[in-house]
């Protein structure tokens, strides 16, 4: 390992997987990754890194595995819309990015990128929020997303005392790798399976993970300290996503859109049912629900102008994540 040591937490996720295959594939930098002793590395079969195990709840791990680091690449989260316990979520996305960040800035790290997300970023009726677009945390739907702005606020808090932190919020990466998979993931194997005849009226953001990965080296090469940057690509509707995806593989086209409050009631019941049943997570967390109620649209033109950000067509993207989900047996 030479001067160019990478640290990545959470490379056995999916944003985390593209990253450590994107430094030691296309960029030749050296890479160590902190991960849980049971972490699926599936996704980085045939890559040459060094391995540290421990978590980011555990210091002692977390100073070991960025000792020699150059940069940190804090990709580590727990990214669920329904737990049993949801201290669990706080525990990790905002004590967890504590921790990593203590640990960087006592091994001298000279720079710390955070992925956040765009969950912490205001939403705009009828737009695209953009990362000066306030917000606050009573706006934050769910856990997940409150965790995240809260995540996000202890490295403003840390940047703002001249830590050499970037924050990137990727928005609905799509591609290789999700190996989970992502709850975005899911609903397109739910749509390769036939599961997915309807829609709500929705609408994410969609960007190639690859894109979302090399984001965050140039951010952590080109960014600002304290700075925020969406990576992101194209605003579509889940009907227009949903249709692409059927123009993709030739499957039916959903029929018809579901109105949102009988969806949230089944939401709620579904819950109800997880919550006495051990082992069973809803098949419709009522945080996704809501936070489908609105539109989750933002513009990346920041990391575009700023970072020079890919944006690959979305279509592009979406074709490999059918053709990966298909080669890889989740269909």
């Amino acid at each position: 390992m030479g001067a160019k040591l990478n640290l990545v937490t959470g490379a056995s996720g999916f944003i985390g997987g593209r990253l450590v295959r994107r430094l030691l594939v296309e960029r030749g930098e050296s890479v160590r990754i902190l991960v849980r002793p049971d972490a699926d590395l599936s996704s980085l079969d045939s890559l040459n890194f060094d391995l540290v195990e421990g978590s980011i709840l555990s210091p002692e791990s977390l100073e070991k595995a960025a000792a020699g680091c150059r940069r940190i690449y804090h990709a580590a989260a727990l990214y669920k819309l329904w737990l049993r316990d949801p201290a669990v979520i706080y525990r990790t996305n905002v004590d967890g990015t504590r921790n990593v960040i203590e640990a960087g800035l006592k091994a001298g790290v000279e720079r710390i990128v955070y992925t956040s997300s765009s969950a912490a970023i205001g939403l705009v009726k009828g737009g695209s929020g953009n990362e000066d677009t306030p917000a606050t945390l009573q706006d934050m739907v769910g856990h997940y997303k409150r965790s995240k702005f809260l995540a996000e606020e202890v490295a403003r808090a840390y940047a703002a005392q001249g830590a050499p932190i970037v924050i990137v919020n990727p928005t609905y990466p799509v591609g290789e790798g999700d190996v989970k998979p992502t709850p975005t993931g899911q609903m397109i194997v739910d749509f390769l399976k036939g599961k997915m005849p309807a829609y709500l009226d929705t609408g994410l953001n969609v960007v190639d993970v690859d894109d979302v990965a090399e984001g965050h080296i140039l951010a952590a090469e080109k960014g600002v300290n304290g700075r925020r940057y969406i990576l992101g690509n194209a605003n579509m509707t889940l009907r227009e996503i949903l249709y692409m995806l059927a123009d993709i593989t030739g499957l039916p086209k959903p029929y018809c859109r579901l109105p949102y409050y009988p969806i949230l009631g089944l939401a709620y019941a579904d819950c109800a049912i997880s919550m006495l049943i051990s082992d069973r997570e809803p098949r419709v967390p009522v945080d996704g629900v809501r936070m489908a109620r609105k539109r989750m649209f933002f513009d990346a033109s920041r990391a575009v102008k700023e970072l020079a950000l890919p944006q690959t067509p979305p279509r592009v993207a979406l074709e490999k994540a059918v053709n990966w989900f298909r080669s890889n047996g989740y269909v």
